[in-house]
């Protein structure tokens, strides 16, 4: 068989059939990793009705969401099979129906996951960090596995239209990242709005502790956990995966034939095995530290890297293509762990970054948001040095920007692993809430708190992996548009070029506000609500009622639904608008600039987002005065920031540049020719002129709150309370009063 390969051109179909079968025995592992989740001990009964409210939360939220999504899908995928051809429509309908798979199942294993973790968390540290790792093993194995299958069957059916014809698998890639953009912003907001809502009304208005089963909100954070850090962490990095194999063999084609097509594929191929292997070895010590623990995934993640450079090696060997190329994956996937070290050194507690803030906590929330600001800002230096160097010493190794694009392959390559370690933090994050209102030993929760901060330590990772990758996928997507519309642009001269710098960088900073500026509406919003139960609820307070879950969850899924519209729409309209009316010229430097200044700014709310909530663990971990503390209520404030910077705008940005590049790629022939469709981009604008505030007008009342000065009118307007609801409580160890529209609620040490 070696040698049939190196004698002979292989064909699509010998390309495509190793990775498939790969992808096939890697759903396998996936259905031997629930099975293994399924024998773990679930808890009692209160637990489980705890985790079942979860479940619900989490599958209505996906339900609706799912239903607004296919709504796009399937307007684009009309646009693309008119305006392209039917292959490429095909290719997009598919990529987009795969990620939303991979994100039901990744949800629907987490949320059945968190519980039989909490459960474990009572046995002990390791058990509970294998079976929280298991759960974040099955989102990674679905994703990669689910890529792999994928792709090489769409390779094989359409043959060479898929790659070095018509290219019908760039569909693909925009699918993936039509879905992506929706899951994370859309669950972004969810969840951070319950989390930062939560958080404002629960620990600093009325002193509840963290997921206090009073507190109203306390259900739908953690259903946010998992619809937007498991379902949209997932669609995200889905989408990087499959964005680095289509843009690869897009270049590789015309460089080394169908030998640069399966390059690609046979290393992400092998990169599946490399990972199955390497979580075998994630296991700890009862009583492990934050440094311990990081040091168990790191060794994971090196004897997967050091694995897959000997495959990598064997298959470039077997390809019988240039070594230069094997150097480029490997410096791909050097600097994918140098941006995760690098992640993990702003993140940590364990690092002085994280510290400088907690300690800056002593002072005050100013001190926390100045210092948390710097560190983010500190943290973008090295990767953007680090993906600057990858740029320039791939594309001279290999002489040209299939280097770049098999650098993104390089990086990804160990996907699998990487999206384990991330996606098992927001399994330990509810097993940690299920375990506080659940009342189990203390023991169980300093367990599942410890395995939460590392969480938070490991997504910044998979974040700096995420957004690593989409500016070199992008890249190479830029260089394959601008081929596709005939070389046409000139940098140094082409005035439009340069416009399009400056209106791209604009885009990811409009992007952030509108979806920061979501978060912040819907908190208020959750704020609104909480107060409302606290005064209408008898018994609330005390313990002796129980809160009205459901209404929140449904207040803040509709709002996060209705927020996402706009942002959403932003990397599909922009390209589109500005393609058609002012030409592909402007466009390249509109997605240039984009690139630029998306990469910098994810990686500072990633980082800033990280260290900001990790110096409020290190704190409650019972440094600087624990929890309760000022220091502890100014972390909280630095926290509340950090949320939307870290789960919501942040890590959106990276599927904006990406959208906007696959766009640009599928769409090539419509901008070449924009001449004749020039009046297409007038009619879009004036659609939105009258689309905006026709929808504004139906914004979710719940989640608006009017400061008017005639005192607040909290939207909701909860009939005045009886005179004596403002008697005294007892909520913790915290002496102050927390104030709730006309309401004093005095609070006595307990």
């Amino acid at each position: 068989m070696l040698s049939a390969l190196l004698q002979k051109e292989l064909t699509l179909v010998e390309v495509g059939l190793p990775p498939l079968i790969t992808g096939v025995l890697g759903l396998g592992v996936v259905a031997a990793l629930i099975h293994r989740i399924r024998q773990e001990k679930r808890g009692n009964e209160l637990m489980e009705e705890i985790a079942e409210a979860i479940q619900l939360g989490a599958r209505t939220f996906l339900k609706m969401e799912y239903s607004a999504i296919l709504i796009m899908v399937g307007i684009l995928y009309v646009l693309v099979s008119a305006a392209v051809n039917w292959q490429t429509g095909i290719c997009y309908l598919w990529g987009a129906l795969s990620s939303l798979f991979c994100g039901y199942v990744g949800m629907t294993v987490s949320t059945y996951a968190n519980v039989k973790t909490a459960a474990a968390a009572e046995i002990g540290l390791n058990r509970a960090l294998r079976v929280a790792f298991t759960s974040g093993s099955v989102m990674g194995f679905t994703c990669v596995s689910m890529a792999l299958i994928s792709l090489s069957a769409l390779l094989m059916i359409f043959d060479t239209e898929s790659i070095a014809g018509i290219g019908a698998l760039a569909g693909f890639g925009m699918g993936t990242s039509t879905v992506a953009i929706f899951a994370r912003v859309g669950g972004g907001i969810f969840t951070k709005a319950a989390d930062v809502g939560g958080d404002l009304v629960g620990k600093i208005g009325l002193g509840l502790p963290e997921d206090d089963v009073r507190n109203p909100a306390t259900i739908a954070d953690n259903v946010g956990d998992n619809v937007g850090d498991v379902a949209g962490m997932g669609a995200d990095l889905y989408s990087s995966f499959c964005g680095s194999i289509v843009a690869s063999a897009l270049l590789g084609t015309k460089v080394a034939g169908n030998a640069g097509i399966a390059l690609p594929f046979w290393i992400c191929m092998s990169g599946l095995v490399a990972a199955i292997i390497g979580t075998l070895f994630v296991r700890c010590d009862e009583g492990a530290s934050q440094g311990q623990l990081l040091r168990v995934l790191r060794i994971a993640l090196l004897v997967s890297g050091g694995l897959q450079i000997g495959f990598m090696a064997a298959i470039v060997a077997i390809l019988d293509l240039s070594w230069r190329y094997f150097g480029c994956i490997v410096i791909g996937l050097a600097a994918g762990m140098v941006i995760g070290v690098t992640s993990e050194f702003f993140t940590s507690y364990t690092y002085k970054p994280t510290l400088s803030i907690a300690h800056a906590a002593r002072i005050g929330p100013a001190n926390v948001i100045i210092q948390g600001l710097s560190v983010g800002m500190f943290s973008c230096v090295i990767p953007a040095l680090v993906v600057a160097s990858v740029a320039i010493s791939t594309y001279n190794l290999a002489q040209g920007t299939f280097g770049i694009s098999l650098a993104s392959v390089g990086l990804l390559s160990t996907l699998a692993i990487t999206l384990a370690t991330d996606a098992y933090g927001p399994v330990a994050d509810n097993a940690g809430g299920i375990a506080e209102m659940a009342h189990m030993p203390a023991h169980t929760r300093n367990n599942t708190d410890v395995l939460d901060a590392l969480g938070n330590t490991t997504a910044a990772i998979g974040k700096g992996f995420a957004v690593g990758s989409a500016v070199l996928t992008a890249f190479s997507l830029l260089v394959t548009f601008n081929s596709r519309v005939g070389n046409v642009v000139n940098p140094v001269l082409n005035d439009r070029f340069a416009a399009g710098l400056l209106v791209g960088a604009m885009v990811p900073y409009f992007f952030s506000a509108l979806t920061m500026g979501a978060v912040n509406k819907a908190a208020q919003g959750v704020v609104v609500e909480v107060r409302r139960q606290w005064l209408e609820i008898p018994g609330l307070a005390e313990g002796t009622a129980k809160a009205d879950y459901a209404k929140c969850v449904s207040m803040i899924t509709w709002y996060s639904l209705h927020a996402m519209v706009f942002p959403v729409l932003i990397p599909v309209l922009v390209p589109i608008i500005i393609g058609v009316g002012m030409g592909p010229d402007m466009l390249l430097g509109t997605v240039f600039g984009a690139i630029i200044s998306g990469f910098c700014l994810a990686c500072v709310m990633a980082a800033a987002g990280g260290a900001w909530d990790n110096a409020k663990k290190y704190i409650e971990s019972g440094a600087l005065g624990g929890k309760h503390s000022p220091a502890h209520h100014a972390a909280v404030v630095g926290d509340t920031i950090g949320d939307p910077f870290k789960d919501t705008s942040g890590p959106s940005l990276n599927i904006l540049i990406k959208l906007m590049a696959y766009i640009s790629v599928v769409l090539a022939s419509v901008f070449r020719d924009h001449d004749n469709y020039w009046w297409a981009s007038l009619i879009l604008i004036g659609v939105l002129i009258v689309f905006v505030p026709i929808w504004m007008h139906f914004e979710p009342q719940d989640a608006v709150v009017d400061f008017s000065g005639k005192g607040e009118d909290m939207g909701t307007s909860p009939t005045p309370p009886p005179a004596e609801a403002a008697s005294s409580v007892q909520l913790g160890h915290i002496k102050g009063s927390a104030v709730v529209d006309s309401v004093t609620f005095h609070v006595e040490d307990a």
